[in-house]
């Protein structure tokens, strides 16, 4: 163990003398120490022989001597140190330049040491992360495009479906044939139910893919609001529930309106399935310094302590919820949303006295 661990150490010492520079470095002092002993030497002898000063006297120029060397010897180190510190300095330019995204940046390292040594390995260490970049944004794209593929077959046989049970409803109304128009309107749900957990599927892929683009603009919020009340009021309103907005009308948040609407949408559609006949749902939001609130609140059935830390999970189910038609995408859909707006998503629960749901986006400057 001691004898490897020694070697190591000789075979350091090695590299450090297979750098150019430094031999000159060491050379370059050597040559000073090895002048200003011959000067003072020469210095010494000249004036013991032309001014017939003693040993003594003479001997007392040789602390100008050290100190001549000693400043050519800082002044060797300074040149040195200087250059070093001049590679460095180019370097870390270097690695800021590919962290800002410039993939083609390189460290200089041409000559031998351990230092070019240690730039050779971080420019191999950019090679590989280009390769490994590449190579995701290959599998990125092939996932989009199996993704796209698999919308578009399954969004066909859909469609007909739908078209076939439009037109047996249609018949069986006209022919009266009760029986028929009963199924044929359970068919129509099992279809949009379908239709809705395809859809959730695929964007829930989208997000995990990272092929998710999101289009942001300012959006007057009301106006969304709106939108998704106007989405539920139907249902609200066979269910005998009341969908109640609330907020500034001249307040706009910098997002994607279409997937903000969609989570909402989502949580709003989670607290109709959890709230009973004469029921309501709050939506309400609101600005501070440097965020934006949407709260969403209902008075329904609320949320098993058990439960409350797993609602988010894709294809949790609890063993309380009476919803036997969910898969569990909703609530993640809406959280993946969220957080790619850079925000967050907060939960509060009691049984039997309701939920609320808060989400949270950081007030950005448009660019």
């Amino acid at each position: 163990m001691f004898v490897g661990f020694k070697r190591e150490e000789d075979e350091t010492k090695m590299r450090v003398l297979t750098n150019h520079k430094i031999k000159i470095l060491f050379l370059r002092i050597t040559f000073c120490i090895l002048a200003a002993a011959l000067l003072s030497a020469i210095v010494t002898f000249w004036c013991q022989e032309k001014m017939n000063l003693g040993l003594g006297k003479a001997a007392a120029l040789l602390p100008v001597g050290i100190l001549i060397v000693g400043i050519s010897v800082l002044a060797i180190c300074y040149g040195y140190f200087k250059e070093q510190d001049k590679l460095m300095e180019d370097a870390v330019v270097k690695i800021r330049q590919f962290i800002s995204g410039d993939r083609e940046a390189r460290i200089e390292c041409d000559e031998e040491g351990e230092l070019f040594r240690l730039f050779h390995e971080v420019n191999s260490m950019a090679a590989i992360l280009n390769a490994k970049a590449d190579n995701e944004g290959k599998s990125r794209k092939f996932l989009q495009n199996t993704i796209s593929d698999v919308s578009h077959q399954l969004k066909t046989p859909l469609a007909a479906l739908n078209i076939y049970n439009g037109i047996l409803q249609a018949e069986a109304e006209a022919a009266d044939l009760e029986t028929v128009k009963e199924f044929t309107d359970l068919s129509e749900k099992e279809l949009d139910r379908i239709e809705t957990l395809v859809q959730n599927f695929l964007n829930v892929a989208k997000f995990d893919a990272g092929t998710m683009v999101l289009e942001k603009r300012s959006e007057n919020i009301l106006d969304m609001m709106t939108n998704v009340k106007k989405q539920f009021l139907f249902r609200a309103g066979q269910e005998g529930k009341e969908i109640v907005l609330s907020g500034s009308e001249a307040v706009s948040l910098y997002c994607d309106r279409s997937w903000v609407t969609e989570a909402v949408g989502n949580i709003v559609k989670n607290a109709l399935d959890h709230t009973k006949a004469g029921d309501c749902i709050w939506v309400k939001w609101s600005m501070s310094v440097s965020a934006f609130r949407i709260t969403i609140k209902d008075n329904g059935s609320g949320i098993h302590p058990e439960d409350l830390y797993h609602i988010f999970k894709r294809f949790y189910r609890s063993r309380y919820s009476k919803d036997t038609q969910g898969i569990g995408l909703g609530l993640p859909l809406a959280k993946s949303v969220v957080e790619a707006h850079n925000g967050t998503i907060e939960v509060a629960s009691r049984l039997g006295e309701g939920t609320t749901f808060v989400l949270n986006f950081m007030i950005t400057t448009k660019l």
